[in-house]
């Protein structure tokens, strides 16, 4: 990840706050509070209201929601003292996203397929019901936009706020901002397809552009492979280390530069761990490597210097030293941060 988002808080963020409450104080105390029934949510004025509009309509979403939150509640009243404990620890580790893309071992992250093992029928009900929260048929209702608001205002407050334009994910993409009038999907970071209770926290959830998000990382694991966790770049980080690229060319032939005579390399090592990881999930290779190659981006970027400064005398050293200084105070602008490596790379194999 190239650059954090700043997490701006939002009227949305009721949502996960209704379901903390419908999962430690409703499932969580099953086994004690007999009968399932609208009393249960009584500690909750807000939530009663909706679960009461839910209770009488006749709408898809509120039938969805009412009874899955009945049916996980009577899953919940047979579990033993010791799986209530184990739920609430994996509820909590699967909210902490900052401590899970840290790789913390006090995170105690679960998938749906690890509650499987032990609860199959649970974890079957688990998915339907964390998958779906997420869908614009339960959103939409009017008695929970009420109280939570829409995600279409939640996005213009986003981007008010995160004003780059870029998908942080890779730096090429566009971001629609606050003078389009349709936004960006929003990825759920860990995919809702694998991790429960964590689908409608928005800290799990930041807009990507549509190749981060559609064509490369889809419900790629962020935080586990084959070999077990790894750490990766948490999307709200207050601050992140800078990710150096460097590019090196296997030959001068740039009309005919394949992605194979491409290196790229990246740095610095204390967060190589979080590079290979942004690597693998957002095909930044591939992509950097085919941006390079590309007529209308690093063919052109090296047009810029030959035949805009070169061909009129003056030093391209001149080009390379007020890029460096653009670079450095815009990034992303022209995807500098590509093209100074790459026009840098080209320096090296006697191009320029």
């Amino acid at each position: 990840m190239l650059f954090p988002y700043t997490y701006v808080p939002h009227q949305m963020e009721k949502m996960q706050a209704f379901i903390d409450f419908i999962f430690h104080e409703v499932w969580c105390k099953a086994w004690a509070s007999g009968p399932f029934g609208l009393h249960l949510f009584d500690a909750n004025a807000e939530l009663r209201e909706v679960m009461d509009a839910f209770y009488y309509s006749d709408a898809q979403g509120a039938d969805f929601f009412y009874g899955h939150v009945e049916r996980i509640y009577g899953m919940f009243s047979v579990l033993t003292a010791a799986q209530i404990n184990q739920f609430q620890q994996w509820y909590q580790g699967n909210n902490d996203l900052e401590k899970i893309c840290a790789n913390d071992p006090t995170a105690r992250l679960v998938r749906y397929a690890d509650i499987a093992v032990i609860h199959k029928d649970l974890s079957e009900q688990l998915a339907v019901f964390f998958k779906g929260l997420y869908s614009q048929s339960l959103l939409d209702l009017a008695a929970l936009r009420a109280k939570i608001g829409d995600i279409a205002d939640h996005y213009q407050a986003f981007v008010s706020t995160n004003k780059a334009g870029k998908c942080p994910f890779c730096g090429i993409g566009d971001i629609k901002g606050e003078h389009h009038s349709k936004r960006e999907a929003y990825d759920h970071f860990l995919p809702k397809a694998l991790y429960p209770f964590n689908s409608i926290n928005f800290r799990n959830l930041a807009p990507a552009c549509h190749e981060c998000n559609s064509t490369y990382k889809l419900s790629k694991d962020p935080v586990r492979n084959r070999a077990g966790r790894r750490k990766a770049f948490y999307p709200f980080a207050a601050a992140l280390q800078p990710v150096d690229i460097q590019v090196v060319l296997q030959h001068s032939d740039i009309e005919n530069l394949k992605s194979a005579d491409i290196q790229l390399q990246f740095g610095p090592a204390a967060i190589n761990e979080e590079i290979d990881t942004w690597r693998d999930l957002y095909g930044i290779d591939e992509r950097y490597k085919a941006k390079v190659c590309g007529e209308n981006d690093g063919k052109y970027w090296l047009e810029q210097v030959l035949d805009e400064w070169k061909e009129k005398g003056r030093d391209p050293a001149e080009f390379l030293t007020t890029l460096a200084r653009q670079t450095q105070r815009r990034p992303y602008a022209d995807c500098n941060f590509l093209k100074k490596p790459f026009l840098e790379a080209c320096r090296a194999v006697g191009v320029l």
